[in-house]
């Protein structure tokens, strides 16, 4: 070979990888904006197509037509033996709500009868019921505090009853500051909408100084509350952690900027929002206390590992299914090897089908346990043995979706068999996402928070309405009645109006109610947000 000869294919050689590196790196940034597109402008839901859910592998054999068709056959057949029920509507006006509201009666008389009742008498009533709806209204509380002179001593001064300490501080009674913090913490209004509501519904003219001081000195209140709170979240050894970004405004900075709410959930119990302008590991350290051991669930953010590492105490880490999910789901909207994705996401639905079972019976953590070692176990080595298998070979190109979630999940995998050794855990992390759920939603309509002082006021409304939420307590009645009772009280008679303890206090019936047979207070199931 010349001299020309092999320079020439020394420089094709070279070109032909270009060439092949240049068209995996299209092929990545083509799957990339395909993700994006269906993200910006695709459906909300993340219901697949059935025929993106076959069981198909590379290399697997193609069912036949008949057998398909005979299985389709049997299907039908087994279908038709069940019997159909009806489903029941749910919610809607119904007679059972309409009969449970109080009623004002409106009674039509026909104008004949108007003009002759004499010449008319009473059949019967044709009684038309209507769900109406009255508007609230603003009052003036007035506030009288008789004086009072003894008798037989008039050389002593007089007495008064003290005014409570809130009502000196502002005019804002407990019924508005009740008002104002539910309508910025549970329907997302900021206060200029509440100032315009006021002004153009009711006449009322109400300064959002006014009402931004107020909300400041309602959260001073509340936070014996938070921290009584915060305080029962360690006792069982497991809690769930998760973080959301927030802006907030600092002085001199020029823009908004990035803040987050740390959010920590105890499964079945409350959870506790707290406000930090870092994502850092050290924001946990601060947070957890330092005798804590048990298991830490969260997503693959790395603070936490690196917090487990440098915590005092044994940290078990527990990742979260759903995450994983989330990762295959995106692959399949792009790339070749859809039906790889959807494979994977159809033995994860197996694995919630279990829980979800479980959680029809009201399973235990022991019969959770169990269940999840006979049932959940074989699932994982089948998804783990496909997973290595698809790695080893190098099935999926490591930039693209697939090669991510496959990464992903290996990379968290001792994490995520977690839940089957120990049936307190739960299979996924959304018990605390449902939980942040109402602060991603506030910050689209009031976009930033003012100062990192407003952040921490903010950390501590959330959390007293979140425990409210999770136990369906009508969070204005809880709060006006709070906010009428705290400043009669005494420091140490604050536990009485935490929500757990306000909630008992009005439905003793209920929560004398004894446990069953063999099943612990902690093992009860309770309706968690």
């Amino acid at each position: 070979m010349t001299p020309l000869e092999a320079r020439l294919t020394k420089e094709n050689e070279a070109l032909r990888q270009e060439n092949a590196r240049q068209a995996q790196e299209i092929k990545i940034l083509r799957e990339k904006i395909d993700l994006l597109v269906r993200r910006v402008f695709g459906a909300s839901s993340e219901k697949m197509d059935a025929d993106q859910l076959l069981l198909a592998l590379e290399g697997a054999e193609v069912k036949k037509p008949e057998a398909a068709s005979s299985a389709a056959d049997a299907l039908v057949a087994d279908n038709t033996k069940r019997t159909v029920q009806p489903r029941k509507k749910k919610g809607g006006i119904t007679d059972e709500l309409l009969d449970s509201l109080p009623a004002v009666e409106i009674v039509l008389v026909p104008e004949e009868v108007q003009a002759e009742p004499e010449a008319y008498r009473l059949v019967d009533e044709v009684v038309t019921k209507q769900l109406d709806y009255q508007p609230p209204r603003y009052v003036c509380n007035k506030i009288i505090r008789q004086r009072f002179a003894r008798i037989d001593a008039p050389q002593y001064p007089p007495v008064i009853a003290e005014l409570p300490t809130m009502l000196e501080r502002s005019k804002a009674g407990p019924g508005l500051l009740a008002s104002i913090l539910t309508g910025k913490y549970c329907d997302h209004l900021p206060l200029y909408r509440q100032q315009q509501i006021a002004k153009w519904r009711h006449g009322i003219e109400l300064s959002r100084q006014d009402m931004s001081r107020w909300v400041g000195l309602a959260a001073d209140w509340l936070r014996p509350i938070y921290q009584n709170i915060l305080g029962g979240m360690w006792g069982d050894g497991y809690v769930q952690v998760d973080e959301t970004f927030i802006k907030y405004l600092r002085p001199g900075s020029g823009r908004a900027q990035q803040g987050c709410f740390w959010t920590i959930k105890r499964p079945g119990g409350d959870a506790i929002f707290h406000w930090d302008p870092s994502r850092a590991a050290s924001v946990l350290q601060k947070l957890v206390p330092v005798d804590f051991s048990g298991t830490l669930q969260s997503d693959g953010y790395i603070a936490y590992s690196s917090f487990a590492k440098r915590h005092g105490q044994p940290i078990t880490l527990a990742a979260c299914w759903a995450h994983v999910r989330r990762q295959f789901y995106g692959a399949t909207q792009t790339g070749e090897r859809r039906a790889d994705a959807a494979l994977i996401i159809k033995l994860i639905g197996n694995l919630y089908g279990i829980e979800k079972r479980l959680r029809a019976r009201r399973a235990s953590a022991k019969l959770r346990t169990v269940t999840r070692q006979a049932e959940s176990r074989q699932i994982l080595e089948r998804i783990g043995r496909i997973l290595q298998h698809w790695k080893s070979k190098r099935r999926h190109l490591p930039a693209g979706e697939m090669g991510k979630a496959v990464n992903y999940t290996l990379g968290a995998w001792e994490a995520l068999c977690v839940f089957i050794e120990d049936g307190r855990i739960q299979i996924d992390n959304n018990p605390v996402e449902n939980a942040i759920r109402p602060t991603a939603v506030g910050k689209k309509n009031w976009l930033f928070i003012g100062d990192a002082e407003a952040g921490e006021r903010s950390a501590i409304v959330y959390t007293v309405i979140e425990a409210c939420r999770s136990r369906n307590i009508n969070p204005f009645d809880y709060l006006r009645d709070v906010f009428t009772r705290m400043p009669l009280m005494s420091a140490t008679d604050y536990p009485s109006l935490a929500p757990d303890a306000w909630l008992k206090e009005r439905q003793p019936a209920k929560y004398a109610t004894k446990a069953p047979a063999g099943t612990s207070a902690s093992n009860r199931p309770r309706r968690c947000a």
